[in-house]
């Protein structure tokens, strides 16, 4: 049934294939292109062109609701960033588009540049600049070559790349004084040049589902091997062979998830098709910049690797609706390639209104009309790249061999176009036309990466240095001097832990930096109980392809841990072992070496009486034990960890589960110094319950008051979204208390003084009793004040 009336808003080689490409589709009645151009004013089924602006939007939304269109496609930029999807939405018409506010990520490279660094997601170094000087200065400070970008919408040209300072300073002028690219040039990204070879990954999404088309190769340079100025795009091919499958799970669960994923989160969620420029470095896939719309040319040649079985229009539909899970795209085999033919002169002068003739292609060659037109019944220019010639075929050699056959048809004065289109896909091909050389990255393990992440997290790691070792990394062991530490008779103390599965909510978030701190936590909270000053840490870090940025994040928050735990970061290992970890998986251990002198040693379990007082120090949430059955319980619970917590409405879900473990130590030592202390337990795995009786004699018990403290919220909405037995929960998580001390009456006081200066709440929540033996060493009363 032909139900669908489309009004496609664009004039360019993108929205002739999008007409093309929908007009196969059976539910489509109509296609209003507007304003359209000498491919689409004729030739087409059911395709029409409208003489309207692609931002008269009252214009457009007046003529949309006078023909019963249905469905509207916004191809270039400038009218989705302008607002085009908000008009429409207000008289209940489907965009196939994003919103205003979500166009922000491709009409502001700024913006787009720090969504990227908030959510973790892998791009070049940068900073932004509305000052001239300010930014001169910075590229006069940085050691690497610099990509100067236009912050505004500028035609796909603001894009200038200095191979010295000379030409960076001359690039800055032309933008941000000269205003070569008028307002979009008020502020402008200064990124770090990347190395390797770009990728085109154009995705469809919903907000939520995210489905990628076969990955493309564009030409931006005017001229062969890539020379000469940047211009819209001189051709393409899909798909490319350097994107491989791993590389594209990678792009998927690095970029494309955590892209909309983050835009949904902050607000704005993408509906529509993203575009992102990925370039292939020796560190992992990383980012250089996001388009909200289809590509030109790539939308010419990847369009025609969609099978006959899937219809354009229902996945536009679908995605409109947030419904894409509901349709599938079936990709043909083979490969496409589109060379672009344009006005002599282009990017710069040229000329407008000379005839064009088209002779006849062979079968899988497309012609797709840009900047033409009909002026007196006849086709001609009207444009800077004029026209495209689009092959597919079983090989890419033959897809691009037909594609020039196409262009040996296209026929106007000053016709120019690039000869050595997918170059880049056969020297590659050339180069390994003797057999792979099978490497050990080939395996899956990057030398290059580990050798990268250590410089990266080098000063990191410099900040932990402490008496006794000069925490400096790289070699083959760390070196410890208790004598110029001060101790005298000393006993030496070590803890080895690991995070647990509170790794999984990192990773599902790409947060990376906190759950480091709970690594060190959950080692030296270990030996600060039984008296010891941790002295230093090693950690071991596993994964299945080393990401340097997550990596570095990591052991960032291991550093931050040691720093708070007066411990020097002295070494530790980095192990990729693809096959065992699987996508963006890894797991952490830590050891902490301490030391402690003789007399100090902790639990004094001769000194422990009926009548001892049991102080507990608060808890910054869970910390680090018990997520198995947190996950369980948001699983259950439908929670989704980018929305708003409900026990706290100033952070996600996610972030508020990652809150990390508190680090006991300064403020406990002085309490052991002076010997306030008989008995410290650190409540983890186990609770309350558990803990507490490994530092108890066989004849005492803990009695605890479970009303003597305030709940956290966490906890409680835990206890009542899982219907949690609170036995069961007193048994498995901390419920507030990460550290308890047992103190003798005389002494509370002092060392709740001491405590309390450290800025810890201190609350007495129990005591010591005798008890007959066989029964429980920690009695919990008052549960029934949690929840």
């Amino acid at each position: 049934m032909s139900d669908i009336r489309v009004l496609l808003v664009g004039d360019g080689g993108r929205e002739h294939a999008l007409a093309w490409k929908l007009s196969q589709s059976p539910r489509v009645e109509k296609i209003f292109v507007a304003p359209g151009n000498g491919g689409t004013a004729n030739g087409l089924n059911k395709v029409s062109n409208v003489k309207i602006g692609v931002c008269d939007f009252p214009a457009l939304v007046k003529f949309a609701v006078e023909n019963n269109v249905n469905l509207v496609v916004p191809g270039p930029e400038i009218p989705l960033v302008e607002g085009i999807e908000g008009h429409f939405r207000k008289v209940g018409i489907a965009v196939f588009g994003p919103s205003e506010k979500a166009a922000r990520m491709e009409g502001s490279k700024t913006f787009s540049k720090d969504f990227m660094a908030k959510h973790n997601i892998p791009t070049a170094a940068f900073e932004n600049f509305t000052d001239f000087e300010k930014a001169k200065q910075y590229v006069a400070s940085v050691d690497h070559n610099v990509v100067i970008k236009a912050s505004g919408l500028a035609a796909g040209k603001g894009v200038l790349l200095p191979t010295s300072k000379e030409e960076a300073y001359a690039a800055l002028k032309e933008v941000m004084l000269d205003k070569a690219f008028g307002e979009a040039g008020d502020e402008v990204v200064i990124e770090e040049f990347l190395e390797g070879d770009e990728l085109s990954i154009l995705a469809f999404s919903d907000g939520y589902t995210v489905i990628d088309m076969p990955p493309a190769q564009d030409h931006k340079r005017i001229g062969d091997q890539d020379t000469g100025l940047n211009t819209g795009g001189m051709g393409a091919y899909s798909p490319t062979p350097i994107a491989t499958e791993a590389i594209l799970n990678q792009i998927r669960e690095t970029v494309l998830k955590p892209t909309i994923d983050g835009m949904r989160k902050d607000g704005y969620p993408m509906v529509g098709m993203l575009f992102t420029g990925i370039m292939l470095t020796k560190t992992g896939p990383k980012v250089l910049e996001y388009n909200v719309r289809f590509g030109d040319p790539e939308t010419q040649t990847v369009l025609p690797l969609l099978s006959n079985d899937t219809d354009l229009a229902e996945v536009f539909l679908a995605c409109a609706e947030h419904r894409l899970d509901s349709v599938t795209l079936q990709i043909n085999k083979g490969f496409s390639a589109t060379v672009v033919m344009s006005a002599g002169g282009y990017p710069s002068a040229y000329n407008k209104g000379d005839e064009i003739t088209i002779g006849e292609v062979a079968e899988g060659t497309y012609i797709f009309h840009a900047g033409t037109g009909i002026k007196d019944n006849k086709l001609v220019t009207a444009g800077g790249r004029v026209i495209a010639s689009t092959a597919v075929a079983d090989t890419l050699e033959e897809a691009v061999k037909k594609a020039y056959a196409g262009v040996d048809q296209v026929s106007f004065q000053g016709k120019y176009n690039r000869t050595d289109i997918a170059y880049r896909a056969f020297r590659d091909a050339a180069a390994t036309a003797q057999g792979p050389a099978i490497t050990y990255e080939d395996a899956g393990v990057s030398i290059d990466n580990g050798n990268l992440f250590v410089q990266n997290i080098k000063a990191k790691v410099k900040s932990t240095a402490r008496p006794g070792a000069d925490s400096e990394i790289g070699g083959f062991g760390g070196l410890f001097d208790l004598k110029a530490a001060g101790f005298v008779d000393p006993l030496i103390v070590g803890a080895t832990d690991g995070v647990g599965t509170k790794l999984k909510i990192a990773q599902t978030i790409k947060k990376h930096d906190t759950v480091g701190i709970d690594l060190v936590a959950m080692n030296v909270n270990d030996l600060v109980v039984q008296g010891a000053e941790p002295l230093f840490f090693l950690d071991y870090y596993a994964c299945g392809h080393l990401d340097v940025v997550d990596a570095a994040h990591f052991v960032s928050g291991v550093a931050d841990g040691c720093v708070q735990a007066g411990c020097a970061l002295v070494g530790g290992e980095t192990a990729e072992m693809p096959g065992l970890y699987h996508g963006d998986d890894y797991d952490a251990a830590g050891t902490a070496v301490g030391a402690v002198e003789r007399n100090e040693i902790l639990p004094r379990m001769d000194e422990l009486v009926q009548g001892d007082i049991i102080l507990g120090l608060g808890s910054n949430g869970i910390h680090s034990n018990g997520f198995s059955l947190v996950r369980k319980i948001i699983e259950v619970s439908g929670l989704d960890l980018f929305s708003t917590a409900p026990w706290d409405s100033t952070m996600t879900t996610g972030e508020s589960l990652l809150t990390p473990t508190r680090i006991y130590v300064k403020q406990l030592l002085p309490v052991i110094k002076q010997q306030l202390t008989i008995a410290l337990a650190h409540i983890t795995g186990g609770g309350l319950v558990e803990n507490i009786p490994r530092v108890l004699p066989k004849n005492l018990c803990a009695e605890i008051d479970a009303a003597s403290w305030e709940l956290p919220g966490v906890f409680k909405w835990l206890g009542k979204a899982g219907n949690v037995p609170k036995a069961d929960i007193a048994k498995t998580l901390n419920m507030g208390i990460g550290m308890i001390l047992v103190v003798k009456p005389e002494n509370v006081a002092k060392a709740t003084e001491i405590l309390k200066q450290a800025g810890e709440k201190v609350h007495q929540i129990g005591k010591i009793i005798n008890i007959a033996e066989g029964e429980e060493q920690c009695v919990v009363n008052n549960m029934d004040t949690w929840y």
